[in-house]
């Protein structure tokens, strides 16, 4: 993990925000984050890895982040990892292709998320298949681009 004072006011802020939330395999959330944060390089990527969730997933918000003192370029890359509903997966992807520190962060969200051992056998069902197909159909996209 990089410290500095933006990446600790980002751990913190993670924590607090997903500090209730567990994921589909009933770990508590926040480790999910905290996995791709350790993957990152440098001080914007870490801080995106773990605030990656934090407006899609929390009432958290852009203008929040911003107040709070998160810098544009971070804000511009977490607004590209935020999937809004209404536009199609693939869409989305295609977006974030186009900015390098949402890419990175996603890269890493996608193989973390694809990775059926962090599931027990039982939770492995057609659903989880195929939410995993659409995961690697994503990930070899933004390998490509």
């Amino acid at each position: 993990m990089i410290y500095t004072t933006l990446t600790k006011k980002a751990l913190k802020l993670c924590f607090e925000a997903h500090k209730d939330q567990v994921d589909k395999t009933d770990m508590p959330y926040v480790f999910h984050p905290f996995h791709l944060a350790e993957q990152m390089t440098d001080e914007v990527t870490t801080i995106c890895a773990l605030l990656h969730d934090v407006v899609e997933d929390t009432p958290y918000t852009l203008d929040d982040l911003r107040e709070m003192g998160f810098p544009d370029a971070v804000l511009e890359a977490l607004a590209l990892l935020t999937h809004d509903p209404a536009v199609p997966y693939m869409d989305y992807v295609k977006e974030i292709a186009t900015n390098s520190i949402a890419k990175a962060v996603k890269m890493a969200d996608l193989r973390h998320n694809s990775d059926l051992s962090r599931m027990e056998p039982h939770q492995i069902d057609a659903r989880a298949l195929k939410r995993n197909e659409k995961y690697r159909t994503a990930l070899d996209y933004l390998s490509e681009h």
